[in-house]
């Protein structure tokens, strides 16, 4: 069965053919009968707009009008043929051009007034002859009420195809930029976690290859340090790659927590035994904190720190300042070396150099905060945070 519906549907003039040759029959025994040899023209030619209807809804439409002029000429009554007049309203009301739908519904009003004036019934009365042509009037009017519905109906149903297709676009664009969220995010995670313990790891290993005859003592203690520090580094990219994993939840407990401020104890402990000074103060009350505020604060002292040792030089030191406002978290981080060149702090480098300060400008834009990089008066380097509070509890 459906195949025979898919056919009809690949083949509308077919159908429409079969159509016009069912209403010749009639129409064609009402010309043999009422003996109209002039009413044969009109007949085919109205079957004719029954088979092309939808091939040419307007040019049908319009044949259809001047067959019935050729009606009221050749003085040929109404007759079963005309039937195709309430088709072609009805197509042309459903699938025709506007103009044509509107010309339509006015055709089809006019054609019972019309027809009544020209084959008006002598001994009928003014009551009747009214009555009649309203009654003639409805099919028609009918015709292209159904018709014009049809065309709103499908109008609505395209609208909310589009509309659809509209939201799984929208939906796919979130999708890919929620993505590229998460990529950027485990990004700078991964540029954290490396460029910090790489470079604790680095220094331990110069200073553990400086005093391997000298002081054994000191060498040893170096490599236990790079082998924390690289177990470290492994347990948070273990964690981040979890983030990307599916479907192993019996693994979860090989993850760490996010860093927070309360580790920064130990990351500074970390720093000291690397060979780098740092003064860490407290200023307000500490209290428990949004997790973003928690992880962001960790990464910008880590990876201001890191910055130090990289360009500060041999015998710079560093001052790491946390300050708990009311409704914000103000981080200050400084140094008394060398200093980075101007393209790291204000282009962000090239060849990855400065991708670090991005980072931490892309970390705070996120919890809404505030940031501040560049050269102290006097020597040295400043990074300067101020982390809403409020905004991110709420």
């Amino acid at each position: 069965m459906q195949r025979v519906y898919d056919f009809f549907r690949r083949h509308p003039t077919g159908v429409d053919t079969f159509w016009a040759v069912i209403l010749f029959g009639p129409a064609g025994l009402w010309v043999a009968q009422e003996g109209h040899g002039k009413g044969l023209a009109v007949v085919l030619l109205l079957c004719l707009v029954v088979a092309l209807r939808r091939r040419a809804p307007g040019v049908m439409l319009l044949l259809a009008a001047g067959t019935g002029v050729l009606q009221l000429v050749t003085d040929t009554p109404p007759n079963p043929g005309n039937f195709a007049m309430l088709v072609i309203i009805y197509t042309n009301a459903a699938n025709g051009p506007v103009w044509a739908s509107r010309f339509a519904l006015v055709g089809g009003l006019a054609a019972s007034p019309i027809a009544n004036t020209r084959w008006s019934d002598d001994y009928a009365s003014g009551f009747d002859t009214i009555a009649a042509t309203i009654l003639m009037t409805v099919p028609f009017a009918l015709a292209w009420v159904l018709g014009d519905s049809l065309r709103t109906r499908r109008a609505y149903y395209a609208q909310l195809e589009e509309r659809a297709a509209r939201l799984e676009k929208e939906r796919e664009a979130q999708s890919k930029m929620a993505v590229a969220a998460e990529r950027a995010r485990i990004a700078r995670e991964l540029h954290d976690v490396v460029a910090h313990n790489v470079s604790v790891m680095v220094v331990q290993a110069d200073g553990a290859a400086y005093v391997l005859d000298a002081a054994p003592e000191q060498a040893k203690q170096a490599l236990e340090t790079i082998s924390g520090t690289g177990r470290q580094a492994l347990a948070e990219m273990r964690r981040l790659l979890g983030v990307l994993r599916t479907g192993e939840p019996e693994e979860a407990g090989d993850y760490v927590p996010q860093p927070d401020v309360g580790q920064l104890d130990d990351l500074i402990e970390q720093v000291r035994g690397a060979g780098l000074p740092v003064r860490f103060t407290v200023e307000g009350s500490p209290r428990p904190l949004p997790s973003g505020v928690e992880l962001t604060a960790y990464r910008i002292v880590q990876e201001a720190l890191t910055n130090t040792r990289k360009h500060g030089g041999p015998d710079a030191g560093a001052t790491v300042r946390l300050t708990y406002g009311e409704s914000e978290l103000d981080l200050l981080v400084e140094d008394d070396g060398r200093g980075a060149q101007h393209e790291l702090y204000e282009e962000g480098g090239a060849d990855g150099l400065g991708q670090g300060l991005i980072g931490m400008r892309e970390r705070i834009g996120m919890v809404g905060g505030s940031f501040d990089a560049g050269p102290r008066p006097g020597g040295g380097f400043r990074i300067s945070a101020v982390l809403p509070l409020m905004k991110q509890a709420g």
